[in-house]
């Protein structure tokens, strides 16, 4: 049975529960109740692969699958078990929102590439695979989405999408290769928020 589950179905699997928990955190945080919350966490989860698939002229990936929905909601047993610890310390979501848009990035890059299309376009759909349910996070609770106010973000995705690159071109497996952009994804994530690196911004004139 273990076999037969791909690299691509573990980094989604991985991903699904990372980005849902880290929904339903802010959730939590919010005092949304639990359906509240589980819609918070599944549209974490499932936003920017569904964009993704609808760009891709595909079916949404969780209207053929039923385990993204309900690995959302043993998110949501997880966040209600150990909600004081996960509810009180911030670096719960950092870590849990760094790896689902580690893995989501790489699953948006490869789900690109299956269908035959060019690599500058895998990366700016696994930008929208890895970023994408963040935003709609954020506009559920009422938040300006993230990737638009500190730090870099979606650029993190940008960024592991060329190392991908590099790796394909040198002759690397899928696997490799994968491993390598989940890598620089959450590195640079790491290091945007350490060291507070954020792009200019843009101001009107007074």
């Amino acid at each position: 049975m273990f076999a037969s589950i791909s690299f691509a179905q573990v980094l989604d699997f991985v991903g699904t529960l990372a980005f849902a928990i880290s929904g339903i955190r802010l959730a939590s945080a919010k005092r949304f109740d639990l359906f509240g919350a589980y819609v918070v966490g599944v549209t974490t989860a499932i936003g920017g692969g569904t964009l993704r698939d609808l760009m891709l002229s595909r079916t949404p990936f969780w209207m053929t699958d039923s385990f993204y929905l309900l690995c959302s909601a043993f998110a949501l047993l997880w966040v209600i078990v150990f909600r004081r610890y996960l509810v009180r310390q911030n670096n719960t979501w950092f870590l849990f929102d760094t790896v689902g848009l580690a893995m989501f990035t790489v699953t948006g890059i490869e789900r690109t590439l299956a269908v035959g299309l060019p690599f500058w376009t895998a990366v700016v759909m696994g930008a929208i695979t890895g970023a994408g349910g963040g935003v709609f996070r954020d506009v559920f609770i009422n938040e300006v989405p993230l990737i638009f106010r500190k730090d870099i973000y979606a650029l993190c995705c940008v960024v592991g999408g060329a190392f991908y690159y590099v790796c394909l071109r040198l002759g690397l497996d899928n696997v490799t290769c994968g491993l390598v952009c989940g890598l620089f994804v959450i590195l640079s994530r790491v290091l945007a928020v350490k060291y507070h690196w954020h792009l200019p911004v843009l101001k009107s004139e007074d």
